[in-house]
């Protein structure tokens, strides 16, 4: 993968930056983007991972989750946080999104789209078959930016999810009742 910004999609008139895997030093930054995220979508507390849980994911000995960050002039702007996903109906891999985030001092300089350029480019590269990804429906900047690149929104599914104590419960064979809506006492 190009380190050229131009390459990049990043504005010439801009920062000058690269996209690049993300090293092991980039994990206090990338660990407190994660933090400035959550707290964006009103979630900060949910947040219960640690610097060395991320670290740990990322370059372990088999890491399955995998990071991008945006360099600025020697600083992390942002970063894309991905592993791998697969489809069965195409019978090929893919990439999913778990977290993209430019900081808001770094933001319209072209960073966000050029860590999804770099994915899209391993996409094509490794003969993937999409990048996909979630975006809460509240967040109008997010959704018209994805929208500008071409993206479609899959409203047809809905987005479900298991874990606190419901998690443990169907390992076990155990039911829990459902809240409100459906959903869990972890909400």
């Amino acid at each position: 993968m190009s380190e050229n910004p131009a390459a990049q999609g990043l504005d010439a008139g801009g920062p000058t930056g690269v996209i690049r895997p993300a090293r092991p030093s980039d994990v206090p930054a990338i660990y407190q983007q994660i933090r400035d995220l959550a707290a964006y979508e009103r979630s900060l507390p949910a947040v219960s991972g640690t610097p060395d849980d991320l670290a740990s994911s990322l370059f372990g000995p088999e890491p399955a989750v995998f990071a991008h960050v945006a360099d600025h002039d020697g600083h992390v702007a942002g970063f894309a946080l991905w592993y791998l996903s697969y489809s069965t109906w195409q019978g090929k891999h893919g990439i999913y999104l778990e977290d993209l985030y430019v900081e808001p001092e770094h933001r319209r300089r072209g960073y966000g789209r050029a860590l999804l350029a770099a994915l899209a480019a391993l996409c094509v590269e490794r003969g993937y078959g999409r990048l996909e990804w979630s975006v809460l429906d509240w967040n109008t900047p997010a959704l018209a930016f994805y929208a500008s690149l071409g993206a479609t929104a899959m409203d047809e599914w809905t987005v479900h999810r298991l874990s606190g104590p419901a998690l443990p419960a169907l390992a076990d064979g155990r039911d829990v009742a459902a809240g409100p809506a459906g959903t869990t006492p972890e909400g």
